[in-house]
């Protein structure tokens, strides 16, 4: 695995010399590529669905201030409160205040991938925490401690028995001749263990799939209920997400809804979709916080990295993406893999580190076709390379053998006379 993006290229070789990885990577096809093309094409005008979502992102983009105002606004006025994190320190400080002032020790989570960019969940154990991650996936990874290698099933890379071995590795308390070899049988078992983490939480974090400015709400989407769980049982709650996902209201989420579990899970909607607005906790005393983060994403309005923000997180170009597909998520080193890590990571990294994701891609455009709001990753990537070789961090061989080609592909005449050198070496090389 990977300790960071400069190791990309190393962590892909290893990923590729892995056959069980290679075996849990085939899936994406059956498992998510083939459902969402199900499900676009059960839809109808699932290109002017496209083009709706399009439009609605970039309008929250251009009125990004203003929305985040209004959101704001609309929290205070139900009783809630909102934090602004500059970044991931700041965003980390703040959640540790909120907890230490409600007295919490545990802590249940609900998926969130901004909480995994931030270095959450070991901060929390630093300070004296207990974060339970309540998502089956993430729940899995923690226990094996891992980062998650996809967007929407961060244990994807595992097979069952991989899971098994964990399951029985941690919970020395239970049988251990209980049959573990039927995946209802381990879900069962992440049931039985994480009743107790909610039913004695002092405090729940969720993430937010968006943010609606009129109604101050946060809305979630999940397949387990676990949401739910996270956010209503204990007294505190805090929504933890990133300036981006705010749009103007609840008729632009339901749009965006359409569109992200089509094209996440194949689904036409989700199994539980969550509105949380204010506090809501059974207990008395109950809180809502939501802490915005940045963290470099306001530098990429205005550039011509600006589209990415519009992503809405349904994994979508990881699932069709070729490099992706062969090497997996744990290779990049980030929180975000794939397509949309190549075009988001280098903006909120910095080029110098990230400059190895937006060359891992063969540019063959699959990510865009599928992308449910149209961000042209291509387009993003070829800005970030060009930006990696004006920094004058582009691999010097390379530069160098470009710009022998670029002299000699100027000049026909040599251009041909090379090339017909070169023929003969050519096919002695194929053969």
């Amino acid at each position: 695995m990977s300790l960071g993006p400069r190791d990309f290229v190393q962590a892909s070789h290893e990923a590729l010399a892995d056959p069980m990885l290679k075996s849990a990577l085939g899936r994406l096809k059956t498992h998510f590529a083939h459902r969402r093309q199900e499900a676009a094409e059960r839809y109808g005008d699932f290109e002017g669905l496209r083009e709706a979502g399009r439009a609605i992102r970039d309008h929250a983009l251009a009125n990004l201030d203003t929305l985040l105002e209004t959101f704001e606004s609309a929290v205070i006025a139900r009783g809630g409160e909102v934090h602004w994190a500059r970044d991931a320190a700041e965003a980390r400080e703040i959640i540790l205040r909120i907890l230490r002032e409600a007295g919490a020790k545990t802590v249940t989570k609900g998926k969130s991938m901004v909480s995994e960019e931030i270095g959450l969940n070991p901060f929390l154990e630093a300070n004296g925490m207990v974060p339970v991650e309540t998502d089956l996936g993430e729940y899995i990874i923690q226990l094996r401690k891992e980062p998650p290698s996809h967007i929407i099933a961060p244990a994807f890379h595992l097979h069952k028995e991989q899971v098994e071995t964990t399951f029985r590795a941690a919970h020395t308390t239970l049988d251990p001749k209980r049959a573990l070899d039927e995946r209802q049988a381990l879900v069962a078992e992440a049931r039985t263990m994480l009743r107790a983490a909610f039913e004695s939480a002092d405090a729940g974090i969720t993430g937010a799939n968006f943010l609606s400015a009129a109604d101050g709400a946060a809305v979630i989407v999940t397949n387990e209920g676990n949401g739910d769980l996270t956010r209503l049982l204990p007294r505190t709650h805090i929504v933890l997400t990133g300036i981006e996902k705010v749009v103007a209201d609840l008729d632009d989420v339901a749009v965006l809804l359409r569109l992200l579990t089509r094209s996440a899970t194949g689904q036409e909607i989700s199994s539980y979709v969550s509105i949380m607005a204010g506090p809501t906790g059974e207990r008395e005393g109950s809180a809502f916080h939501v802490v915005l983060l940045d963290n470099g994403r306001s530098k990429l309005l205005g550039t011509e990295a600006e589209d990415v923000l519009r992503c809405i997180r349904c994994a979508a170009c990881l699932n069709h993406c070729p490099i992706y597909g062969a090497v997996g998520g744990h290779a990049y080193g980030a929180t975000y893999p794939g397509p949309i890590g190549a075009a988001l990571n280098p903006g909120m990294m910095g080029v110098a580190v990230a400059h190895h994701h937006p060359n891992a891609s063969t540019f063959c455009g699959r990510c865009a076709e599928v992308c449910p709001v149209k961000i042209p990753l291509p387009k993003i990537m070829r800005y970030w390379r060009a930006r990696e070789y004006a920094d004058g961090l582009a691999p010097k061989p390379i530069v160098w053998g470009l710009g022998v080609w670029a002299y000699a592909a100027k000049r026909p005449a040599l251009y041909r006379f090379l090339t017909a050198l070169a023929k003969p070496f050519a096919r002695m090389a194929f053969r």
